[in-house]
């Protein structure tokens, strides 16, 4: 197979096997559901502290970076590091989900509202949601292999050829846009290319094949092992995943210190900023960037920490854990790791730029062919070790998701239509849904084009169930008719009438009134010119055919030009843009209702593409909000007995032994206003809790662990400037 020589063949086979064993030891250990969905909440700081970071990295993180920073610079590490303001609260939110004392989230609506059903179509939404997960990843696997195994130019089939052609057509059209005003002909010509996305790259190897191995795998050492078994391997998944990171770097300084006559990793620094384009280098965005630009990050952050706390893995990854201080420890600094690790990917991202940027049109690919460059030719089996370290990645995150959706479909929708079974019987019920959860993630791989289109989608998935859990944990006025109400309108409005409405009316996609796009914008910026300027002018000077207008000058490197940016029109109404479908324009993915009502009132093809982004989001986080406050206010207040043990259980630390925290719990119930004295607003419907000197150094150096991230991230971009 081009690009995996038989030696990387064995060295992915011989990781299956460890896997496998693990799995078979680990089955032994499992008594009753909590051992095999929370591991018998036996967890120390160092396992929980494995298994949080493993839960929390997958492969769809590492291709996902790199993905978005190789496209649009440094702005896009903030595809993975939305969450890194998030992650001091989770000094506060490990401990809340390990005094919940309970299996699943699911678990959560179904006590502190008292719905069944909640629980049941919280089960469906988040299963599905961790679904989409998996697909990700499997997405991002594949198409790094895809990039390791693509074929020449000459293998090419005639249909091949000629798409090729056409994205060679449409990198011409794009150039000689930023240098002149393009004829109608060629300017209508650049729109359809633009909206087509013909590809020009193309594999010899079939992902389907690698999908299907990866999940098999995964059915049976997770689903024998259980979270335990989970948790093993994602000792050594985790330590693979560190390697993963690291691995391409020395070999693309390399490369990079052999093409320019240079030597050490001090050049690099250098290179880099002669070589890469100078809003590469912006931190947090700049105008060049297509999405990730500064005020579209915060209000993403913010939407992203919100709904990340309704991923029943977050449950699941906490509640293993022995005590509250362990689920805290653990998770904050498993996922710290992670985020430090995220800005390894998007250096490694920038190195891949000034090897292929050239070449790689297709930044979903760029890990691929960086793999196969830089490790194939030695001979080692390092290709295979990458692989291998990409599937670890991915299997550290799925074994964990998939046991926490088994865990939901079972706990909250088959087991109380069928009660009163015996605990082997629920395992045997969590393993075939586990199953069917892998299998189905399978299938959806496929439904999206990209990596970033699928990530894009999770964002925002959650916020269907994000006010009903946060209202329903720190204010006690929320009742069940105003949870139903928001998690209703959020339904309707942010999946099942933008999902459905295009299914019903397939006509919507093609009508002309629905093809609404932002306008065309240049966005000039004057910097130094780097030496791929240079070439790049020498280029399109050669090149040149416009007899009515004369050729650009030639630039000399270090010399001040202005580089002109022609952001292109970007879809308003549908989320994933546009295809042409039969020489006609279509719209891809949901339709943007309320986008569609806004524009009405605004018009928003005037604004910049991450402007209406940055709306949109707006709305998606005030709307469920709004909508569960002015019901619950509107409607009696739940004091039932549930609700008052639910509040007094958040309140009572618990205690590594079981004993003690059960005789805690039950001295809460019986002086329940002993407990109010650790409220910040006691004669308040708040559940706010005051800070103790724990509480308030974890957070403080939280904090501080957060900053470090983006000083870590400054200083490698600052680095040979």
């Amino acid at each position: 197979m081009s690009g995996i020589s038989p030696l990387d063949l064995a060295i992915i086979a011989l990781y299956f096997t460890v896997l496998i064993v693990l799995g078979f030891t680990a089955m032994h250990r499992i008594k009753n559901q909590e051992d095999f969905f929370l591991g018998g909440r036996r967890f120390g700081k160092v396992l929980q502290v494995l298994t949080s970071f493993g839960q929390a990295t997958s492969s769809e993180n590492v291709v996902g970076t790199v993905t978005a920073t190789y496209r649009d610079g440094a702005g896009g590490t903030w595809s993975q590091l939305l969450l890194l303001w998030a992650t001091p609260l989770y000094w506060f939110t490990a401990r809340w989900y390990r005094r919940m004392r309970m299996l699943t989230l699911g678990d959560f609506f179904h006590h502190r509202y008292g719905s069944r059903r909640m629980a049941t179509l919280y089960s469906a939404t988040a299963s599905f949601y961790m679904v989409m997960i998996i697909a990700v990843s499997l997405k991002a696997v594949g198409v790094t292999v895809l990039g390791i195994t693509l074929k020449t130019e000459a293998s090419f089939t005639p249909a091949e050829q000629a798409e090729f052609q056409r994205a060679a057509r449409l990198q011409e059209l794009t150039a000689k846009s930023t240098a002149t005003v393009l004829p109608d002909t060629e300017r209508s010509e650049l729109t359809v290319l633009q909206r087509e996305h013909p590809r020009r790259e193309f594999s010899s190897f079939d992902d389907r094949i690698l999908t299907w191995a990866i999940v098999g795998i995964i059915l049976i050492y997770a689903l024998l092992g259980g979270l335990e078994g989970a948790a093993w391997s994602d000792s050594l998944q985790s330590v693979m995943i560190v390697v993963l990171s690291f691995l391409l770097i020395p070999f693309a300084v390399a490369k990079l210190n052999l093409q320019h006559g240079t030597h050490g990793v001090g050049a690099i620094g250098k290179i880099l900023h002669e070589e890469l384009p100078g809003y590469f280098f912006s931190p947090f965005g700049s105008a060049q960037s297509a999405e990730f630009t500064w005020y579209f990050i915060f209000i993403l952050s913010i939407m992203a920490t919100l709904n990340v706390a309704v991923q029943a893995n977050q449950l699941t990854a906490n509640a293993s854990a022995r005590d509250e201080m362990t689920a805290a420890v653990g998770f904050t600094t498993g996922t710290f790791i992670k985020r430090f690790l995220t800005v390894i990917w998007g250096f490694v991202a920038l190195l891949c730029f000034a090897l292929y940027g050239r070449e790689i049109q297709n930044s979903d690919l760029i890990w691929g062919v960086a793999a196969r460059d830089l490790l194939g030719g030695l001979g080692v089996g390092l290709v295979g070790l990458m692989i291998a370290c990409l599937l670890a990645a991915l299997q550290a995150s799925a074994s964990t998701l998939m046991l926490s959706s088994s865990a939901l479909l079972t706990r909250n929708v088959y087991a109380p239509l069928f009660p009163n079974r015996s605990d082997a019987h629920y395992i045997k019920v969590g393993r075939m849904s586990g199953a069917l959860f892998l299998i189905v993630a399978a299938l959806l791989c496929t439904a999206f084009s990209t990596v970033l289109d699928m990530l894009k989608f999770l964002w925002e998935f959650n916020a269907v169930m994000a006010a009903s859990f946060w209202c329903g944990l720190k204010w006690r006025r929320a009742n069940r008719p105003g949870a139903w109400a928001s998690i209703s309108t959020a339904l309707l409005l942010f999946i099942i009438l933008p999902a459905g409405l295009p299914s019903v009316f397939p006509q919507l996609r093609t009508a002309p009134s629905l093809q609404r796009a932002t306008n065309e914008r240049r966005v000039s910026q004057v910097l130094p010119a780097t030496s791929r300027d240079v070439e790049d002018r020498a280029r399109q000077i050669k090149n040149w055919r416009d007899p009515r207008n004369q050729p650009p000058a030639a630039l000399v490197a270090g010399e001040s030009v202005r580089r002109d940016i022609v952001m292109p029109p970007r879809s308003i109404y549908w989320s994933q843009g546009f295809a042409i479908v039969d020489g006609q324009s279509s719209g891809r993915g949901f339709f943007l209702i309320e986008m569609w009502a806004l524009d009405h009132v605004f018009d928003l093809s005037a604004n910049p593409y991450a402007l209406n982004e940055t709306i949109r989001y707006i709305y998606k986080i005030l709307l469920p909000f709004l909508v569960l406050m002015i019901v619950s206010r509107c409607t009696p207040e739940d004091n039932s007995e549930r609700v008052r043990q639910f509040f007094l259980r958040m309140r009572t630390r618990v205690q590594a032994n079981r004993p003690d925290d059960e005789s805690a719990l039950a001295a809460a119930y019986a002086e329940p206003e002993t407990t109010r004295a650790l409220l910040l607003f006691p004669k308040t419907n708040f559940e706010f809790f005051r800070w103790t000197r724990t509480d308030a150094i974890g957070f403080a150096a939280c904090i501080l662990v957060a900053c470090s991230v983006v000083g870590f991230l400054h200083l490698l971009l600052s680095f040979g400037a």
